[in-house]
């Protein structure tokens, strides 16, 4: 009970103070809409994500329209057709560099005869190779036309076997005949005879919203901020340090152990009570926490415990309200920065990832996006839940053999 004493103490405090609402509750929530918006928002969905391609076609053939349609069915590229003066490809290139366009796809005049007849005709392509889109664009490019090479091969040879039997009644049936060899030749690539389904889950697909900015934005500001409400908290360890009343606790019947634990504990409360809050602001937006409540409450109680434990240690270490102030924001920074809370870890190299994975912060934006943003279960979350408790226990005992009462 003397625990529980201390703890409500520290959380009446809390309440008392204006900055904590404003960096636990205000804060979180005009940022979470801020990066929300900014990366999709409410209409993310409706957007086509493709990279553009700019697709100039001086052969005008059935091979040209082929390629352009298989550019179209990628799940990377989005073809743009340009004519007239978009045509020209000095234009066309200026918009590459301008970043209007991931990439230019000319194909030349005659393209589709000498393809048909054979020959592996080169096309040309503007990109920017400093860009990593116009590095994905290229590949996906060749791997169009390596198919669509491959499908006038085999309309070649069908040809080939066709004319060994009869003849074509002239050169336009033969014609005729190659481009629709070369229509079945693609069909068969979209529909093999064996096929990998991807499903995903049902809440994945009931929930529009978690393709939009929202998804990540949520969890990334309620770890980023959880952070920043330490200061409210650990500046009532250095209030009560520089006043003595930490000292003047210890000629009551409340021990060491039991002040640490008290103060932590209300730092952990604090903390739950402002992930709460936020989850059920982000569920309101559409980010289905509520889809697996247990591990939503297995990340959230992770992440409250090594994060109240870095707010004891701030505490411990600071001498003055101010340095509370430059404890706070510095992790924060730097965790949120490095740990994946402001650009997805795998939108970055791997290098970049494994040093993200080293931070706690990087393990608790993969555990609520493994749930809200995967649509995984609660055994995804079980390795970063383990791992941020292993902080937690190594937070907390740094903080417990550094804190002093005077």
């Amino acid at each position: 009970m003397r625990i529980l004493d201390l703890t409500i103490k520290d959380l009446r405090q809390l309440v008392r103070d204006w900055k904590t609402a404003l960096f636990l509750v205000i804060m979180p929530i005009l940022f979470t809409l801020l990066f929300g918006f900014a990366f999709g928002g409410f209409g993310g969905g409706a957007q086509d994500p493709r990279l553009p391609v700019g697709f100039i076609d001086q052969d005008r053939s059935s091979s040209s329209a082929s390629l352009l349609r298989l550019l179209d069915q990628s799940g990377t590229l989005r073809p743009v057709l340009l004519e007239g003066q978009e045509a020209d490809p000095e234009r066309a290139e200026r918009k590459v560099q301008a970043g209007d366009l991931a990439a230019v796809v000319i194909v030349p005049a005659s393209y589709g005869d000498r393809l048909l007849a054979g020959e592996m005709i080169p096309l040309r392509v503007l990109l920017d190779e400093s860009e990593p889109a116009g590095l994905t664009a290229r590949r996906e490019i060749q791997t169009a036309a390596l198919r669509l090479a491959g499908a006038a091969e085999i309309a070649r040879l069908s040809a080939q076997a066709y004319e060994a039997q009869a003849r074509f009644a002239d050169g336009l049936a033969r014609r005729q005949f190659l481009a629709e060899a070369v229509d079945r030749a693609i069909q068969a690539w979209q529909e093999p005879p064996l096929t990998m389904l991807k499903t995903e889950s049902k809440a994945m697909e009931a929930n529009p919203i978690m393709q939009s900015g929202f998804s990540h934005a949520s969890p990334s500001m309620m770890v980023q901020f959880s952070i920043a409400g330490l200061i409210g908290a650990a500046t009532i360890l250095v209030s009560e340090r520089k006043s003595r009343a930490l000292r003047r606790l210890l000629t009551t019947a409340i021990s060491r152990p039991q002040i640490i634990l008290g103060h932590y504990l209300a730092m952990f409360l604090m903390i739950i009570i402002q992930f709460v809050i936020l989850i059920a602001f982000g569920q309101l937006l559409g980010v289905p926490y509520l889809r697996q409540p247990l591990a939503v409450a297995l990340v959230m109680a992770a992440t409250a415990a090594w994060t109240a434990a870095l707010g004891l240690l701030i505490g411990v270490l600071a001498k003055t309200e101010e340095q509370t102030i430059i404890y706070s924001l510095i992790p924060m920074f730097v965790l949120s920065g490095v740990g994946g809370a402001w650009v997805p870890l795998e939108f970055t190299s791997q290098t970049f990832q494994t040093i993200g994975h080293l931070l706690p912060t990087a393990w608790a934006m993969d555990g609520f996006e493994n749930l809200v943003i995967r649509g995984l279960g609660i055994e995804s979350v079980l390795q970063p839940v383990a791992i941020m408790s292993a902080y937690a226990v190594g937070l907390f005992a740094l903080a417990a053999w550094r804190f002093r009462f005077e």
